[in-house]
C-alpha cells in the first residue's frame, strides 16, 4: 500500500467517475424533460441525419395527402356538374323524341317544346362556363394538362395529369345554331346529336371518376406510408420514458455513492498522520 499527500489517486478516480455520472445524468434529464433522445446532431450524428430524412418524407406525404384531397374536391365538383348536364341532355332527348312524333304534334306543342329545348341548351352552357374550383374553370375546355402532386417524391408516379374536355353546347354539337326541334324533321336530327352528346359527357364523367378512384387509392397509401414513417422516426428520436426513468434512478444512486466515495477518498491522506511519532 502506497500513501501520498501530494497526489490522491483515489480522489481523482472518484471525481472522474462522479463527473461521468453527472454528465450521463444531465443527458438523461434532458431526454426526460424534452421527450427526445436526439435533439441535436451532437446527441447522435448518424441518427440525426436519418431522422431528418424521415421527417422530410413524413412532411412530404402529409402535404401530398392534402393535395390528393384537394384534387378529389376539384374532380368531385366537375363530376357533379357533368351529372347535371347528363340529366339535362336526357330531358332534351325526350323533348326531341316527342317533337319527332309528327303524327301527334302540332305547331303549338312544337313551339312550346322548342322554347324548353332552347332553355335547356342555355342551361348546358351556363353549367359548362360557370363550373369552377376557385378561379379555375373546369368544363369550358381550359382545364387541360393540369397536374396534381399526390406523392412525396419528384416522379411521374407521384403526379397525375388531368384534362377535361370542353362540354359546352358547341363542343357537344348541340348548340342552338346547330340543332332545334322546331319541326319533326329537325327533331330527328336533334335526337341523334343529343344522344351523341350524352355519350360524350357520360364518357368524360366516367374517365374523371376513374381518376378520382385512383387518387383515393394513392391517398390511402400515402396515409399508411406517413403513419409508418412517423412511427419509425418516433422510435429513433423519442425517449423511452420507462427506460430513461430506470436509468435516471440508477444514476441517482451512483451520484450519491460517488459523492460519498469522493468524501472518503479525500480523507485517505489523513491516515498518514498516524505514521507520525
Amino acid at each position: 500500500m502506497s500513501l501520498s499527500v501530494n497526489t490522491n489517486i483515489s480522489a481523482i478516480e472518484a471525481y472522474n467517475n462522479l463527473n461521468a455520472t453527472n454528465n450521463a445524468m444531465q443527458t438523461t434529464i434532458n431526454q426526460l424533460s424534452s421527450g427526445l433522445q436526439i435533439q441535436t446532431a451532437a446527441n447522435n450524428a448518424a441518427g440525426y441525419v436519418i431522422s431528418q430524412g424521415l421527417e422530410t418524407q413524413a412532411n412530404g406525404l402529409g402535404v401530398a395527402i392534402n393535395n390528393g384531397q384537394d384534387a378529389n374536391s376539384v374532380l368531385q365538383i366537375a363530376t357533379g356538374a357533368m351529372n347535371q348536364q347528363v340529366a339535362i341532355l336526357q330531358t332534351m332527348n325526350q323533348l326531341a323524341t316527342q317533337a319527332a312524333n309528327s303524327g301527334a304534334s302540332n305547331t303549338n306543342s312544337l313551339t312550346a317544346d322548342q322554347q324548353e329545348f332552347a332553355a335547356l341548351q342555355n342551361q348546358l352552357d351556363q353549367i359548362a362556363n360557370s363550373t369552377q374550383f376557385g378561379s379555375q374553370q373546369l368544363l369550358n375546355g381550359s382545364f387541360a394538362n393540369e397536374s396534381f402532386q399526390i406523392g412525396a417524391y419528384d416522379s411521374s408516379v407521384d403526379q397525375i395529369v388531368v384534362t377535361i374536355g370542353a362540354l359546352t353546347t358547341g363542343a357537344l354539337g348541340v348548340s342552338s345554331g346547330t340543332i332545334s326541334i322546331g319541326s319533326s324533321t329537325a327533331a330527328l336530327g336533334a335526337m341523334l346529336a343529343v344522344q351523341s352528346a350524352i355519350t360524350q359527357v357520360a364518357t368524360t364523367e366516367a374517365q374523371v371518376g376513374a381518376i378520382q378512384n385512383q387518387i383515393q387509392a394513392i391517398v390511402a397509401n400515402d396515409t399508411v406510408g406517413q403513419q409508418n414513417v412517423t412511427s419509425a422516426n418516433s422510435t429513433l428520436i423519442d425517449t423511452n420514458m420507462a427506460q430513461a426513468m430506470t436509468t435516471f434512478s440508477s444514476q441517482q444512486v451512483l451520484m450519491q455513492a460517488g459523492v460519498a466515495m469522493l468524501s472518503q477518498a479525500q480523507a485517505l491522506p489523513q491516515l498518514i498522520l498516524k505514521l507520525l511519532p
